[in-house]
């Protein structure tokens, strides 16, 4: 594997008050421009999109927001970031918060979605949603229905040899749960993962 180095990012942030404030990523210095215009391009349009969904429309009632970002992955030509945004609205009983990541494959110089991370054909939903059917056992978690199956897009990060496939609050636990997360390793999809891609890249052992 030729050697790559991590791609450097800086923080922005934009105020609208005192307890307002959302922290983006935008990345600096890669040789390709043009994909450095568009890694920046996505991350600012998911924060906008993350504050868009928070406020909808009652901008009045925002008491408070916060938004950060969290590097996930940024090796092996890999960039999978997530975006956390917090807000409460005027008496309501509790803030809400969203999350939302984007994976780069700056190899092939595109975002990857979650069928993208595996060959054609391959029954990735139904093999992955086993796994996260065993963990919710292993895991004893608790759940507001029943969980039959990911969604095809289903939201995702990928964090070193792992695949971390995730939920919405409420999507499928109480709100007091937290953000259901299922980190899955690369090595236990090994056999449907696409070798050019991200995963394959990932679970290579140099």
């Amino acid at each position: 594997m030729p050697i790559s180095f991590p791609v450097p990012i800086r923080t922005l942030k934009v105020t609208s008050g005192p307890k307002k404030t959302v922290h983006y990523p935008q990345v600096f210095g890669m040789q390709n421009h043009n994909l450095e215009r568009r890694i920046n391009a996505a991350a600012v349009r998911q924060t906008q999109q993350l504050i868009d969904q928070q406020v909808g429309n009652m901008p009045s009632t925002v008491e408070e927001m916060i938004g950060y970002y969290e590097i996930k992955n940024n090796q092996r030509q890999v960039l999978s970031l997530s975006f956390s945004n917090y807000t409460y609205h005027y008496r309501a009983a509790h803030g809400m918060t969203y999350i939302k990541s984007l994976t780069f494959d700056l190899e092939k110089g595109r975002l990857f979605e979650l069928k993208d991370l595996f060959k054609p054909g391959s029954d990735y939903v139904q093999r992955l949603s086993a796994i996260i059917q065993a963990q919710i056992r292993q895991r004893d978690i608790q759940l507001i229905s029943d969980f039959t199956a990911i969604q095809p897009n289903q939201d995702f990060y990928i964090a070193d040899k792992s695949l971390v496939v995730y939920f919405q609050l409420y999507d499928i636990t109480p709100y007091v749960f937290g953000f259901p997360m299922f980190p899955i390793s690369v090595y236990e999809i090994q056999d449907i993962i696409d070798e050019n891609g991200p995963l394959g890249r990932m679970a290579e052992n140099n």
